[in-house]
């Protein structure tokens, strides 16, 4: 293994929650193969659902493991979480040109307090668009994932026709003149921790936004049991420390896919 962060770097993430490391993920032809096999997805989303709600896709398409389990992601990941991870999940988060939803102010982890235990996650969100201000970037509040509520702060409901999520952490908990833009080229991206207050404005623009976050997690993590019903873990690199089982990343999960909309689970 080859780390692809810097000392500076890996402290850099600890300290403020988030980096953007200016290096492109993969070699181009791979990244545009991927960026070829997510156009077909999308052209196969339903179209009575919105293209922000592509949740879990991997659990369906096995085919995108060969991204997701990549030692050009997995080498970004391991020198913040160490040699043992675990895939937790992914979602492709496409935002239409002119009327792409806005994500309100969240952090991660209040989607998955229930889920699991210790809440240590780490996205990497690669844009398969360019992101910017003018397309709904993502913002991120730094310092937030070790601030007063630790990833787990008050939410207000917002108005779900022009959000990606119903609910908001409450304004008097979070400072959006400190946020910072993540703009990202494609094929770059961004690392955050799952307790970061973090969020993107609608996309109003003439330009598609569409970014891939790759959730990974320490396999010391236990996924709880009740989650186990509804969500599938898979052994990424190194081996397991918390007693996990894991989905065989060659298999189609069609069923766990129907159980999560059972249990209410879309987006997160």
């Amino acid at each position: 293994m080859v780390p692809r962060l810097t000392t500076e770097q890996v402290a850099s993430y600890r300290c403020e929650g988030y980096l953007l490391p200016a290096a492109p993920v993969f070699p181009e032809q791979k990244f545009q193969k991927l960026k070829t096999y997510f156009e077909t997805l999308l052209a196969a989303w339903p179209t009575d659902q919105r293209p922000e709600g592509m949740d879990v896709p991997h659990f369906t398409n096995p085919q995108l493991m060969e991204w997701l389990l990549a030692d050009e992601v997995l080498d970004l990941v391991e020198p913040i979480i160490g040699p043992d991870i675990a895939l937790f999940s992914s979602h492709f988060i496409c935002k239409p040109q002119g009327h792409g939803l806005r994500v309100p102010w969240h952090e991660d982890s209040a989607y998955w307090k229930s889920m699991l235990s210790p809440m240590e996650v780490v996205t990497l969100w690669l844009a398969i668009d360019p992101s910017t201000p003018a397309n709904g970037c993502m913002y991120v509040i730094p310092r937030t994932h070790e601030g007063p509520k630790k990833g787990f702060s008050d939410y207000d409901p917002v108005d779900p026709t022009k959000n990606v999520f119903p609910s908001e952490v409450t304004a008097t908990q979070r400072n959006e003149s400190q946020a910072v833009p993540c703009i990202l080229q494609p094929n770059h991206a961004s690392l955050h921790d799952g307790r970061l207050i973090h969020g993107s404005p609608p996309n109003v623009s003439h330009i598609r936004r569409c970014g891939y976050t790759m959730r990974y997690i320490p396999t010391s993590v236990k996924l709880s049991e009740d989650a186990a019903r509804y969500h599938q873990l898979y052994l990424a690199r190194g081996r397991d420390r918390a007693g996990n089982q894991y989905g065989d990343p060659t298999q189609m999960y069609y069923q766990l896919a129907k159980q999560r909309e059972q249990y209410g689970k879309k987006g997160h």
